[in-house]
């Protein structure tokens, strides 16, 4: 199993490491039956997951009114956002956006038992109502182009994409370029050396 990180690596306090470590075991007492991740990366789940959604959070400086997480899945990052802002900005509102109705009642379970408040709608991310989010994410779920359909629908004007992408990310960014305009900064992920986070801006299209 890889090496847990203290609270000091991941910059968060020891009542937030509490919370983590308790959406920890939320999420291994619910993954063999919904499989909320894959079983090979649950040796490193800390990094894979818990530490690469950490890092997302970190990518902005003001998170402001709300924060919307799209495809929240296994809780990641949506979880993980939700537990670091109640910390840090607990005037936010995180809404997680989930389809599937097993999955969307993981998520529900596992923000009471660490004791932070999150919305979740339960539908598909075409048809949930317009966001308005100021800050909006996406981990694993689609390519860049597709995304950014997302982000037209919920992303309010002005409004930061954080999308955590791997190795293949400039390819997914020269794709949607052919359909988009925005504003793109990559951020070198601090778990895969060729990964990146992309913060887009600006997104309109062509």
């Amino acid at each position: 199993m890889s090496q847990k990180p203290s609270a000091e690596d991941l910059n968060v306090s020891r009542e937030t490491m509490e919370r983590l470590e308790g959406f920890e075991q939320v999420l291994l007492k619910w993954n063999p039956r919904i499989n909320l991740v894959s079983k090979s990366s649950l040796d490193h789940l800390w990094q894979r997951h818990i530490a690469d959604s950490v890092q997302v959070f970190s990518c902005v400086d003001q998170i402001d009114r709300s924060w919307v997480d799209i495809g929240s899945g296994g809780g990641f990052p949506g979880i993980v956002i939700a537990i670091l802002a109640a910390e840090r900005s607990p005037e936010t509102k995180v809404t997680l956006i989930e389809s599937d109705q097993r999955k969307s009642a993981f998520l529900r379970t596992a923000a009471r038992e660490c004791g932070v408040g999150i919305t979740v709608l339960s539908e598909r991310i075409e048809k949930a109502p317009p966001q308005q989010a100021n800050i909006l994410s996406a981990r694993a779920l689609a390519d860049l182009d597709k995304l950014l359909e997302f982000t037209e629908l919920h992303l309010a004007e002005g409004g930061t994409a954080l999308f955590p992408k791997g190795a293949s990310w400039k390819k997914e960014v020269d794709k949607a370029a052919e359909r988009w305009r925005f504003d793109v900064e990559q951020i070198t992920s601090l778990t895969e050396t060729e990964a990146v986070i992309l913060k887009i801006n600006g997104v309109a299209r062509v």
